[in-house]
């Protein structure tokens, strides 16, 4: 099925429209538990559902210049890129309304290693966009392993990198959010 999906992706890249209309049901269900997974992180009482999820995710894809896919597990880091950027954006716009009330700092521990859900996605948004700018690589290891939901396997083969070189970059860049959020 990995390569199907593969294939279906890059046929819709070329400009093929019915191969989107193939893709989505491939997709759908590992786009679902990609959404569930990212909202298990979010704070109780979260508005949007998995499903809204999902389909504010797809309308921002097809609303963009799709990138070159490279594989199954590059096109999944990317929705998950977009999960992220949606559930910041309906962060802050809560925050907005309570004026910070009810927000609380959160370490990168606490968002990525326990079953406690993250305090503050707008501050880990923050750091991962600094980290961004200073080693887009490393951020992008991050969003694939946590956001995305890859395996380092997966994450190399999106990269074309190999496991080692992830392995490392996954832990030098946990060790900079870590740093990064204690401040």
């Amino acid at each position: 099925m990995a390569a199907e999906v593969t294939l279906l992706l890059m046929d819709w890249r070329k400009g093929d429209k019915a191969a989107l209309d193939r893709l989505l049901p491939l997709i759908y269900n590992e786009l679902h538990k990609l959404a569930v997974s990212q909202l298990r992180k979010e704070r109780a009482g979260h508005t949007l559902q998995a499903t809204a999820l999902i389909h504010e995710a797809y309308l921002r894809l097809i609303a963009q210049d799709l990138p070159d896919w490279k594989s199954r597990a590059h096109f999944f880091s990317i929705a998950a890129h977009l999960m992220r950027q949606i559930l910041v954006d309906h962060a802050r716009k809560h925050k907005a309304g309570k004026r910070g009330g009810d927000q609380q700092k959160a370490s990168f521990d606490e968002a990525f290693h326990s079953n406690e859900k993250p305090a503050n996605l707008i501050e880990l948004d923050d750091a991962l966009r600094t980290l961004e700018k200073v080693d887009h690589r490393k951020c992008q290891v991050i969003e694939m392993r946590y956001f995305g939901g890859l395996s380092v396997e997966e994450t190399a083969e999106a990269l074309q990198l190999s496991v080692a070189t992830i392995g490392r970059d996954l832990r030098m860049a946990e060790a900079w959010l870590k740093r990064e959020m204690t401040r």
